[in-house]
């Protein structure tokens, strides 16, 4: 189903797939230095995703149907690093269509996440990740001074379905998902349409070439003809 997905998501970066692909886009924010205090962001337990090292997450989110108090669904966390200061990027999640869900993306630097909702949040997605969730989010650079450009990832997730089946409709299952954290070339094209880019870059100049050696055959056949018709 994670293969499915996967496939899914890569066309919706080519051409826009309805109910399988969402996405959001940034800017990469100002690099920071972490405090090197306890408990620290590693220990929250997110996963991690950097556009060189691990760009592509398999994964499975929990869902639940919407409600008056969580209108979203449920809130997932994830940690993006290695980011590029003013460097344009995009996030996708990917998932099969048989799985109907509604799929929010927000992105937030650390100073945005330190807020009272945001924290309960994050510490509630740990909580059911079966750790420790911390009442108050402190951060820590692992002994290291080096300035790091980050964001955290939120996801929300809203099953979109309707069952007969009171306790599917209680207990949705498990969604599986793609979550791709992608840079810009040059802050214009995603990195995946690269290649594309260069295909139809190809193919205009061959066949703009092409076209003129084509016109300037059917010129000399047609001047070709005249000429003969005029010795007749």
């Amino acid at each position: 189903m994670r293969t499915i997905a996967w496939l899914l998501c890569t066309l919706g970066s080519i051409s826009t797939v309805h109910a399988n692909v969402e996405k959001t886009i940034f800017l990469g924010p100002s690099a920071i230095v972490l405090p090197n205090v306890r408990p620290g962001i590693d220990e929250l337990d997110v996963d991690t995703l950097e556009p060189a090292e691990l760009p592509i997450l398999a994964t499975q989110l929990s869902v639940k149907f919407p409600t008056e108090s969580a209108p979203r669904g449920l809130d997932s966390w994830y940690l993006l690093r290695g980011l590029e200061e003013g460097r344009r990027y995009e996030v996708r999640i990917c998932w099969p269509a048989f799985q109907p869900t509604d799929f929010w993306l927000d992105t937030f630097t650390i100073t945005q996440v330190d807020t009272p909702e945001l924290i309960a949040s994050l510490a509630g997605y740990t909580d059911r990740a079966r750790t420790s969730p911390s009442q108050k989010l402190r951060y820590t650079a692992d002994g290291s001074s080096t300035a790091q450009s980050l964001l955290f990832l939120r996801v929300q997730a809203a099953a979109s379905y309707y069952s007969t089946n009171k306790t599917l409709m209680q207990y949705p299952p498990l969604v599986d998902v793609d979550i791709i954290l992608e840079p810009f070339i040059l802050n214009v094209l995603p990195r995946s349409l690269g290649p594309a880019a260069i295909y139809i870059t190809v193919v205009a100049v061959a066949a703009w070439f092409i076209s003129g050696y084509t016109y300037r055959w059917i010129i000399a056949v047609s001047k070709e003809y005249e000429e003969k018709d005029h010795k007749e």
